[in-house]
Order: C-alpha cells, then sequence, then structure tokens
C-alpha cells in the first residue's frame, strides 16, 4: 500500500463525518442501557398538597436562575444542571396537570391555592444536563433526563390492601372503624339500618344505592369533617368518570363471621350479601388492580405528602388514623432495586420519600421534631416491610413558603415567632380565639412532638397552628418561595443527572 493510500485510509477512520455518526451510535447504546428516563409518582392524602407541590417542583426547574435557591440540588451548584422544560405528555388519554392554572392561582394578587385535583393526572418535563461522572460524557456534551410525573389521590393508595382482602375481610375491617370512636357519633345510625336488612333476601337495587349513598356521605364527613385519613373505597370520595356506575354502590356488611359459612358462600347473585360481595369483587379487579396495572407498578420513585399537623390539631383519634394510614400505605408497596433487567421487566420503586407538609406553619426550630414524628409514624410498619433494596429519606417541606419567620419578646424572653395571613379556621380547635381570615397575623403555634403523642400530651392541648394564604405577587417567572424542595429534587433527580 502507498504512503498516498495509507494516508487517504487515515482521514477515512478519522473523518470528523464517521466519527460524529460513531458517537451518535454509541449515545444510542448507552442511552437503551443507562436510564435517563424517570417515572414519578406523587401522592398524599386529600389537603396534604400535592397540587402545590408539582407545581412548585416543576417551577423550581424551569425558571431556575431566576432568583432560585437550589442550594442542595447538587446539578445546579455543581454546573451540571442547563435548563428544563415542559414537553407533551406520552399518554394521550390521561388528563395533563394543569400547571398553567396552579401557577396563575400561587402568583396573583392576592393569591390563592389552586384547585385540587380529583383523579389522575400527568406532566412530562425535559432536562438538559452536562454529563460528568457517568459514561454519557464520552460521548455526549449534553443529555436529556425526561421526567413523568404522574399525581394520583393518596385515597386510592389506600384501596390497594384491598387486593388482598375477600368482602367479609373488608366489612369486618371497616365495620370496626365505623363502631369506633371518632366514627361511631356519626355511623351507627347507618350501622342500625344495615343491621335490619336479611342479608340472604332478594337484592333492591334502589336500596342498595340509597345506603351506598349514605355510606359514601359518611366517608365524607369522615374526611373533610373530623380529618380523618382511613378511607376505604377511596373512590368513593373522588369516583371521577365512575360517578353513578352500580361498581360503587356497595357498603360494608356487619357481622357477617355470624352467618353460617355454607348460606354465606353459596348465596346467590341477586340476593343482598351476594351483589354486594360481587360488586366488591369488580371494584377490586376492574378499579383497583386495574390503577395497579396501569400505573402503579409502573412507578420508578414515589413521594407521599401527608399533613401531621392538622391531626395534631384535630386531637388523638384523628391522629391514629393517621398512623394507621401511613401502615396502610407502607404495606401497599413493591420495593426493589430498579436495575437494567428489573426494568424491562418489571419495574420497582428504588427510592421513596415522605415528605411532612406545612413546614412553613411552624417555626423553624420545630421542623426536626416534624421529621422525628414522621419517622416514629413510619417506624410502626418498618418491621414488616423489607427496606434493604430501596431507598427512604424524610422530610419537613414546604412546597410554597407562606409565612416569614421572626421573634419577639414574652416574659423576658425572646421567642420564635411567624408572620402570615390567615386563610380560615378550619385547623384551629378553638374557632372562638382565631382571628378572622385574611388577617395578618403574628404567632407562636407551639412545640411538635418529637415522638408519637402520649396521653399526657392530648390532656396538655398545647399546639394550636393556623392555615396561611400564599404571599403572591412573583412573577411567573420567578422560582416561587419553598422549604427544603432542593432536597426533594436532590433526593429524586440529582444521581440520573451526573
Amino acid at each position: 500500500m502507498t504512503s498516498s493510500n495509507k494516508s487517504s485510509k487515515h482521514r477515512g477512520l478519522f473523518n470528523p463525518k464517521r466519527i460524529d455518526k460513531l458517537k451518535n451510535k454509541t449515545a444510542e447504546l448507552l442511552n437503551r442501557s443507562i436510564d435517563q428516563h424517570i417515572n414519578l409518582a406523587v401522592t398524599g392524602l386529600s389537603r396534604s398538597g400535592k397540587t402545590a407541590f408539582i407545581t412548585s417542583l416543576v417551577n423550581q426547574l424551569i425558571n431556575e436562575g431566576q432568583g432560585s435557591q437550589l442550594s442542595f440540588f447538587d446539578p445546579v451548584q455543581q454546573g451540571n444542571f442547563i435548563a428544563a422544560k415542559r414537553i407533551p405528555q406520552k399518554h394521550f388519554r390521561v388528563p395533563r396537570f394543569d400547571y398553567d392554572s396552579s401557577i396563575s392561582s400561587l402568583t396573583a394578587l392576592p393569591a390563592h391555592w389552586p384547585e385540587p385535583t380529583h383523579g389522575i393526572s400527568e406532566l412530562r418535563l425535559a432536562i438538559r444536563y452536562q454529563p460528568k461522572a457517568s459514561l454519557l460524557k464520552y460521548v455526549k456534551d449534553m443529555a436529556t433526563l425526561t421526567v413523568d410525573i404522574t399525581d394520583y389521590p393518596g385515597e386510592w393508595l389506600l384501596d390497594l390492601p384491598m387486593l388482598k382482602q375477600t368482602y367479609q375481610q373488608w366489612s369486618e375491617f371497616t365495620c370496626e372503624l365505623l363502631s369506633s370512636k371518632p366514627r361511631l357519633d356519626s355511623s351507627q345510625k347507618f350501622l342500625d339500618k344495615v343491621a335490619e336488612i336479611d342479608p340472604f333476601a332478594p337484592a333492591n337495587e334502589e336500596v342498595l344505592a340509597e345506603l351506598s349513598k349514605e355510606y359514601t356521605q359518611l366517608l365524607h364527613t369522615f374526611r373533610y369533617e373530623l380529618g380523618l385519613s382511613v378511607i376505604q373505597p377511596g373512590r368513593f370520595i373522588l369516583p371521577g368518570e365512575l360517578a353513578g356506575a352500580p361498581i360503587l354502590e356497595f357498603f360494608p356488611f356487619p357481622a357477617l363471621a355470624e352467618l353460617d359459612g355454607n348460606d354465606y358462600q353459596n348465596a346467590s347473585d341477586d340476593s343482598v350479601i351476594g351483589m354486594l360481595r360481587a360488586r366488591y369483587l369488580e371494584y377490586k379487579e376492574h378499579v383497583v388492580r386495574k390503577f395497579y396495572r396501569q400505573h402503579f407498578v409502573k412507578f420508578d420513585r414515589q413521594i407521599v405528602l401527608a399533613d401531621c399537623l392538622t391531626p395534631l390539631n384535630n386531637g388523638k383519634e384523628s391522629f391514629q388514623d393517621l398512623e394507621q394510614a401511613i401502615s396502610m400505605i407502607l404495606e401497599s408497596y413493591s420495593y426493589g432495586k430498579s436495575g437494567l433487567f428489573s426494568r424491562i421487566f418489571s419495574p420497582k420503586i428504588d427510592k421513596l420519600l415522605f415528605a411532612a407538609t406545612k413546614a412553613d406553619h411552624v417555626t423553624p426550630e420545630q421542623h426536626a421534631p416534624m421529621v422525628s414524628l414522621f419517622n416514629e409514624l413510619i417506624h410502626q410498619s418498618k418491621n414488616k416491610l423489607n427496606f434493604e433494596a430501596v431507598e427512604v429519606q424524610t422530610l419537613a417541606i414546604a412546597s410554597v413558603r407562606t409565612t416569614q419567620v421572626g421573634s419577639t419578646t414574652h416574659q423576658g424572653k425572646t421567642v420564635p415567632v411567624l408572620q402570615g395571613t390567615v386563610l380560615d379556621n378550619n385547623n384551629n380547635r378553638d374557632k372562638k380565639s382565631q382571628p378572622p381570615t385574611g388577617k395578618n397575623i403574628m404567632v407562636f403555634p407551639g412545640s411538635v412532638p418529637e415522638k408519637l403523642p402520649q396521653e399526657s400530651y392530648w390532656q396538655q392541648n398545647k399546639f394550636n397552628f393556623f392555615n396561611f394564604s400564599p404571599i403572591g405577587g412573583t412573577s411567573k417567572n420567578e422560582s416561587l418561595p419553598h422549604i427544603r424542595m432542593d432536597q426533594v429534587l436532590q433526593f429524586l433527580l440529582a444521581d440520573k443527572m451526573l
């Protein structure tokens, strides 16, 4: 081979176009093997702040650099982060999370909290970053992490344990709740009415529909008036497209264990107990299991939001109900590392974040006790689960900060206080002592217990926090004020942007 031929061959091998083509092919192979996509699920029980949380999370990312404070988010602090934007979602049949309306609510003057979501919704983000530690740095100057955010009600999550329960088991569990304080005063009339029905009599659909409506009204009372957390079935208070369907017309039947086992098992589907059982089984299969198969099983990472402050305000029974709800939520998960093969065949959650919301409703030195208390709630179920294959973290956060921190002097001592605008009177036990809505106040709401409260804590009754309105007045192109949203991003996304 002549020198000119050799030179020509070398030029061919090192041709910039060939190098770029090889680089693109290598990058494509790496993209298939390296996870650059996250299914992030966000859930929480009613009024835990899901809508505000998702709005703030998106706002912090797309407005990074516009007054944002993401001190604990490594991709920003280390210069990896380039930009983020919303892009069209993948699933056309799933409602889109209404970010625009939510951010408009939070930035208006006067600002107000966005309308809560009542079903499942999605939002997709594309995050551009510069890889510095992963294999991608050898083939790409820029990489893209796609984040699919799924918002779904925590009440739906509480339905998952029903998959393991027969109708009889669920009825016994639910009737025990209905027969105990604080539910009993509201549910006694309903329980007495159902107890008068012959379970083997022919079913009257109008009667079943009316009793189901009455049971649904009880669930609304438990959730929105008593502030309780264990609500089943969750679709009864958030029915969506199923409103009015017979699949949502069933209820627990008391004292099933006292019935003859053979008679119960052989009850026809047109009898009262047979129809209730059939609808329960249909609900499990076509509502609960459908959600699990279509959505839940595909989630990679999950954040569970919980408001611990309102149950503390509401008293012992409300807090114990939150404790039971957290236990039921933990039982719902299938944990495991999201390695390449497990992701292809059986995706599982590998990071789980528990966030105690409304951290701006207590003074800063109370944040550590909030986390400690939440950890105590989680600890009640940790021994039942295998946490070795999943990373778990607990944070006290405020998705949108509503208060300013200050201090005052009381009896010669400096006391930390909060300053903010009162939203409503729903959280305060002593309604007479609460200032009117819209009033700017300075307050110390009390100390959050570090451990699960003992009887003496409830007798002292010293904790009393207020709801506050969002501050508002910021531009939609500025970052919302927050507490620890940067740590949320660090835990959920940073390891995918190396």
